[in-house]
């Protein structure tokens, strides 16, 4: 396509359609007047934008109510964004399982399904437990695979812009796995791959824990500590993606990982996963003593993590999430050491999504690129009557 012009006409119908599009989205459903109203254009132009609309499938005529009918005469046309035009797909890789949401063009979720995997899986077991549970979720809430806009998918490890995986330890053959191509060939539409800390911290800031802020930390606290963060409410991916890898501290200084931590017996903790923290976890609840000073190295350990990026980044919010949303006793630790280490305490909380902070972040990645398609425009030429 040719270079748009700010007197270019396609530019200009572009616009006002954006503009049409964003505010029927915004409400349940506006007449011509109303929309008129809204955006400030003149009752032909919105008339126009609207069939428009209409015929690209986007927009759709609601019914009228006919016992207002009855006592009104023949009340005005009114017109609704179709949610239901597309549908986009969450998806989460994990170490133990993978899980899908779907969702409307308004980001409502309409079904979710996860399913177990075993940690020792194969990169393509993996990826065909992810597909088999994508299947099964289509079928179930009875949506056509090509009416998928946009798949966003999370996982561990640091992502390439093409959704490549530089390095990933957490799961097996997860480094260099050009996750996105092949990933890319079971849809028809975007896929959008990012790492499962920052789909978290995108989250949270959607609908968790972190809705009224744009500097946030959110911290994953799983088989390789992770972070997440939003500056000025963007997401924070650094020059190369791995920023927020805070799974790598122990590497400056003394050789300190989690297995070591959280190990009872002197021991390293063997294997590392969800299912044995949990038992050192409850262990401490009950009283055991190795439990707690295992479960208190681990606060410890992620109190100086934190603190790091604390340092670095100056957020207004700390959410904790993965394991240490878990712990009873890991946020008042965490607010007296960031208070004897930063220049300036952050308020810290623990997520409010939980397990299911990584998928929704990976269904929030998949809305913004269908949102972008909607309503981005070229050139910043504001809408003309």
């Amino acid at each position: 396509m040719g270079q748009l012009t700010g007197g270019d006409p396609s530019l200009l119908r572009r616009i006002n359609s954006a503009v049409v599009l964003h505010a029927l989205r915004a409400t349940d459903s506006a007449t011509l007047t109303e929309v008129t109203q809204v955006t400030g254009l003149s009752r032909p132009t919105v008339e126009g934008v609207v069939e428009g609309l209409i015929d690209g499938g986007l927009v759709v005529e609601t019914a009228a109510d006919e016992s207002a009918a009855r006592r009104q005469g023949r009340p005005a046309r009114r017109f609704r964004f179709r949610a239901e035009a597309g549908h986009l797909l969450g998806l989460e890789i994990g170490p133990h399982r993978v899980s899908a949401l779907l969702s409307d063009l308004d980001g409502r979720v309409l079904g979710s399904l996860a399913k177990d995997v075993c940690e020792t899986a194969s990169a393509d077991e993996r990826l065909e437990r992810l597909r088999t549970t994508v299947a099964e979720l289509l079928r179930r809430a009875g949506v056509a695979r090509g009416s998928l806009r946009a798949v966003g998918v999370a996982t561990p490890g640091i992502v390439e812009a093409d959704g490549t995986v530089r390095l990933g330890t957490a799961l097996p053959q997860w480094t260099g796995l050009p996750l996105g191509e092949r990933l890319r060939r079971s849809f028809k539409c975007p896929v959008l791959v990012e790492n499962d800390a920052n789909a978290a911290a995108v989250a949270e800031h959607w609908k968790g824990a972190a809705t009224g802020s744009d500097d946030i930390v959110f911290v994953l606290a799983g088989l390789s500590p992770g972070a997440g963060s939003l500056i000025g409410g963007r997401l924070h991916r650094g020059f190369g993606g791995a920023a927020g890898e805070i799974g790598a501290l122990h590497l400056l200084g003394s050789e300190v990982t989690p297995e070591t931590l959280l190990s009872t017996t002197g021991e390293p903790l063997h294997p590392l996963d969800e299912q044995a923290v949990a038992e050192v976890f409850t262990h401490a609840r009950a009283g055991d003593e190795r439990a707690r000073a295992a479960v208190e190295r681990f606060i410890q350990r992620l109190v100086h993590d934190v603190a790091a990026l604390v340092l670095a980044l100056d957020p207004e919010l700390v959410v904790i999430g993965g394991w240490a949303a878990g712990l009873d006793g890991v946020l008042e630790p965490l607010r007296k050491e960031l208070a004897r280490f930063c220049l300036r305490s952050p308020r810290v909380t623990l997520s409010l999504l939980g397990e299911a902070a990584i998928a929704t972040g990976a269904l929030r990645l998949a809305l913004d690129h269908v949102e972008e398609q909607l309503f981005a425009v070229e050139g910043t030429v504001t809408a003309r009557r």
